[in-house]
């Protein structure tokens, strides 16, 4: 079954100077899971070191304000704008001037779930969300915004992405099968239905589901919803309830704020397993 909560119950632990550290997806949390989350907090001034275990891929997504990010090959900065992906077995310090808050999300024993992760493991990688190309749904007013990938980061073991719901949008009814995954509120309120059943969601609320566990979500009347949804691994079978509602992922020509992208995305169907070559 579905484990939903907010942020705000998970009591934050002491991580750095002005640094705090929330544990959100944890083994004890959600048993087996292949998939962990954590929140930091960094205070004005405050700093912090991340260590990324030799087997993992992790990956950070600024949420608010902004963090320098020191890493073996020098400096990039985090913003609400960018996901990082870090290398195996690195340490990289976290630094805020004026404070900054980020997700950071790990996949443990990456080899099982990608097999190139040994030979190939992903290096440090940054991309900017808002220059990504935007792309449509065919069946409803759903957007879809690529965040972690094969092309952009270089494994299979995870995929990220950011789905946006305009106020009253639903989705069709589904589940996945050959991955585990979990959505983390960004912006707004809705629903959200596992196996039927309704949990209202708002920002800050975690939606974590098992393997084949049916779900779709449903935008309040009055505003967006807006989510990052991550994946492990990045290649699996999606199966809809009602089969003519198999979603295609249509090209806008465009990123979020409007401009031609740093890259082009052909259409494609979540019903394929693998991800198509530009994605």
């Amino acid at each position: 079954m579905a484990i939903i909560f907010n942020q705000d119950e998970i009591a934050a632990e002491p991580a750095g100077a002005g640094a705090r550290r929330q544990h959100l997806l944890t083994g004890a949390r959600v048993s087996g899971t292949a998939i962990l989350l954590d929140r930091i907090a960094l205070d004005a001034g405050g700093e912090m070191t991340l260590f990324v275990p030799g087997g993992s891929v992790a990956w950070l997504q600024g949420l608010d304000g902004q963090a320098l990010l020191k890493h073996a090959g020098g400096d990039a900065v985090v913003s609400k704008a960018q996901v990082a992906v870090l290398a195996p077995g690195s340490s990289v310090t976290l630094r805020a001037a004026h404070g900054a808050t980020l997700l950071y999300g790990e996949t443990p024993n990456a080899a099982r779930l990608d097999p190139a992760f040994a030979q190939n493991p992903p290096a440090f990688r940054i991309a900017d969300w808002t220059r990504e190309p935007v792309l449509d749904s065919e069946h409803d007013a759903r957007k879809r915004i690529y965040l972690v990938t094969p092309k952009l980061f270089g494994t299979k073991a995870v995929k990220g992405e950011m789905i946006i719901y305009p106020p009253g949008t639903a989705a069709a009814n589904h589940h996945h099968e050959g991955a585990e995954h979990f959505m983390y509120i960004l912006r707004g309120r809705g629903i959200v239905y596992a196996n039927e059943k309704p949990f209202p969601v708002r920002v800050g609320d975690v939606v974590y589901y098992p393997d084949r566990e049916r779900h779709y979500l449903e935008a309040a009347r009055d505003q967006e919803l807006i989510f990052a949804e991550f994946f492990a691994p990045a290649e699996f079978r999606t199966t809809w309830v009602d089969e003519s509602q198999v979603c295609t992922w249509l090209p806008t020509g465009r990123d979020i704020e409007g401009r031609l992208p740093v890259r082009e995305i052909a259409a494609h169907s979540s019903a394929h397993v693998t991800n198509p070559q530009d994605v």
